[in-house]
């Protein structure tokens, strides 16, 4: 399957280099974007129903942490598997949350950005052969899949604070800072996966900063929208219809 982006192959999937300077980038927007919230923006309701901006901001910071210690994130393990019923990652991130409930906004955001430079430090030296061959079982509605830890080290674990950053934007009406070199490289990731995910021909055109054109096979039908509405469709933010159906892990 051939695709192309305005015209011109689509880039290569990400390799470990180009993946860490993304995760490097996306935890520094994501603190500037915390810098810049009201104290009447960290109470407000986000698309995840569980979680305000400010809980939200937590999970962030809480992966971070667990990113940068094998130590934090095998108790996050540990505390999640007590839990009775539901998805693993959700016991994780709700266990991660309550042990951090009391935190304002002025330490997230200072223990973000002392944290994410460790946390990139430490996925960017996992070896190849466990990026490679250590497999994890997932949650539903990826559950019939064992992703490599190298796709959770390098894809992953940035779609997911990226996702967030886009989550708070949506709801706090904050501007998005959003560039084609990063959001863009991001967002063409999406499409290449969400692409092989449903393998069918499709011919896409995604406005705005992240966006970009691709046409896989013929005969498919052009279907246009902002990269940004792209992403909350087939991350599961937003019901989509057709091809928009197929989920893409976030």
């Amino acid at each position: 399957m051939e695709a192309a982006t305005a015209g011109k192959l689509i880039d290569a999937p990400l390799g470990h280099k180009e993946a860490m300077g993304l995760a490097e980038t996306e935890f520094a927007r994501m603190v500037e974007h915390l810098r810049v919230l009201g104290a009447e923006d960290w109470p407000k309701p986000t698309v995840c129903e569980l979680w305000d901006v400010r809980t939200m901001a937590i999970h962030v910071l809480a992966m971070a942490e667990a990113q940068a210690s094998m130590r934090q994130f095998a108790h996050d393990f540990r505390a999640a598997s007590k839990r009775s019923g539901g998805k693993m990652i959700d016991a994780m991130t709700a266990g991660q949350v309550a042990e951090r409930a009391s935190m304002a906004p002025e330490a997230i955001i200072r223990s973000l950005a002392a944290v994410a430079p460790r946390a990139v430090k430490a996925r960017r030296r996992t070896p190849a052969v466990v990026r490679r061959v250590v497999r994890m079982k997932q949650d539903p509605p990826f559950d019939d899949e064992k992703w490599r830890f190298g796709y959770l080290v390098d894809t992953i674990f940035t779609r997911d604070t990226w996702m967030h950053r886009l989550d708070i934007s949506r709801a706090t009406g904050t501007p998005m800072v959003l560039s084609p070199a990063h959001d863009g490289r991001l967002v063409a990731d999406v499409v290449a996966e969400w692409g092989r995910r449903h393998g069918q021909p499709f011919f896409l055109t995604l406005t705005g900063p992240a966006g970009g054109q691709w046409q896989v096979g013929e005969g498919a039908e052009p279907l246009e929208l902002d990269a940004l509405d792209f992403c909350w469709t087939v991350g599961s933010r937003q019901p989509g219809t057709g091809l928009l159906t197929t989920e893409v892990p976030f």
